[in-house]
């Protein structure tokens, strides 16, 4: 199947769809080091994607003809981003204009786009509003010198009357937490999901597959937690009171697998060094520095990691580095943080240590993207 991808960033989604079985046509982004990132692997036979190092504003989608599959990307997020300056539509990188663009002359039997949670936050409820309605009709164009406010109207009025005539999709979104999916993360992104009407198909999200309550239970229930990283008894933590409470209301609860934790996520790699690379492994050289005070914190080594961020001037390290049981706190490598976002370690990262992680902290995690596009795939092959 067909999918052309904008606004790809490092490639995390990108890479997702690719393993969810769906084919490239083209991949747009215009930061000059992320598509440094996809060039390298590009070249290095990892992946095998048209890049199209440009503005999305440039791109001609005629040029890509009829029957494309997928439109997927994330428009960014600057302007919804609760740690960004939250001007929304006002905001010039606001890409969704550019991303309607694509669906009105691409006209792709579905579409996949990721944002942040703040896309939700109720100052921006009416403009969200207006990005669903834009998206269900995207031929309803908006006018030269019209006020968003009337367009959106606009929209509106053609919805209630049944929106007939022309292209329109089908649209749903859910805020998803990537840990519910195996990511060894905490990050809560708002995915919207839409499908050509005429194609009628019945379609939802997919459930999650990990869970809270199963690692919780693993832990301090049976053990099996630290049974697999091969930790003496003597050395397991207590369980908190407030675990215990926690297992309690969670109840029996669905048959899921426990989520992945900073410890999962690192297993098999060594101990990275400040001068040179661990052999075998890409982008895994020690940063020093890292130091803990309020309010700037690592995450623990047996839970899901906190959300990676890109930061508005470099790299916010209580995010980005992990703490241990002692105290100590360090940065997380390239590599670590490629891990927590689900990369392969084949994938290498381009530019400095403090670039590659805001091309890490803005990437949609592989596997989440994998297994919303798989379900895309499955409701298109649906008969």
């Amino acid at each position: 199947m067909r999918s052309i991808e904008l606004f790809a960033g490092a490639g995390g989604l990108a890479l997702g769809v690719s393993q969810a079985g769906f084919e490239h046509d083209a991949v747009v982004e215009r930061d000059r080091d992320a598509c440094g990132t996809i060039r390298a692997n590009n070249d290095r036979g990892v992946i095998a994607w048209p890049l199209l190092e440009t503005d999305a504003r440039a791109v001609r989608y005629a040029d890509y003809g009829e029957g494309v599959d997928l439109l997927a990307g994330g428009p960014p997020c600057q302007p919804f981003s609760i740690g960004g300056k939250h001007k929304g539509h006002d905001d010039s990188r606001n890409m969704f204009p550019e991303a309607i663009r694509a669906i009105r002359e691409l006209r792709p039997k579905a579409i996949l786009f990721e944002n942040v949670k703040g896309l939700l936050r109720q100052s921006f409820a009416k403009y969200f509003e207006y990005i669903l309605l834009q998206i269900t009709y995207p031929e309803v164009v908006h006018k030269p010198d019209e006020e968003w406010g009337s367009h959106l109207s606009r929209l509106e009025r053609h919805h209630t009357k049944g929106g007939r005539g022309g292209l329109s999709y089908r649209v749903v979104f859910r805020l998803l937490n990537a840990a519910d999916y195996g990511v060894p993360q905490r990050r809560e992104r708002v995915i919207i999901v839409g499908f050509r009407s005429d194609l009628k198909r019945d379609w939802s999200f997919p459930g999650p597959t990990h869970s809270e309550a199963a690692l919780l239970r693993d832990k301090w229930v049976t053990g099996e937690y630290w049974d697999r990283h091969s930790v003496a008894t003597s050395e397991r933590p207590t369980a908190p009171a407030r675990v215990l409470g926690k297992l309690a209301r969670a109840g029996a609860g669905p048959p899921l697998e426990p989520w992945s934790t900073v410890r999962d996520a690192l297993a098999g790699l060594p101990e990275p060094e400040t001068h040179g690379e661990a052999e075998s492994f890409l982008n895994h050289r020690l940063v020093p520095g890292a130091r803990s005070y309020p309010g700037h914190t690592g995450s623990p080594l047996d839970e899901p990691s906190k959300t990676l961020k890109a930061g508005d001037h470099g790299v916010p390290g209580g995010e980005n580095m992990m703490s241990f049981a002692d105290g100590r706190v360090r940065y997380y490598t390239v590599r670590e943080s490629a891990r927590i976002q689900t990369f392969p370690d084949d994938y290498a990262f381009f530019g400095s240590w403090t670039e590659s992680m805001r091309q890490l902290g803005n990437a949609v995690p592989v596997r989440l993207g994998r297994v919303i596009a798989e379900s895309i795939r499955a409701g298109l092959r649906a008969a």
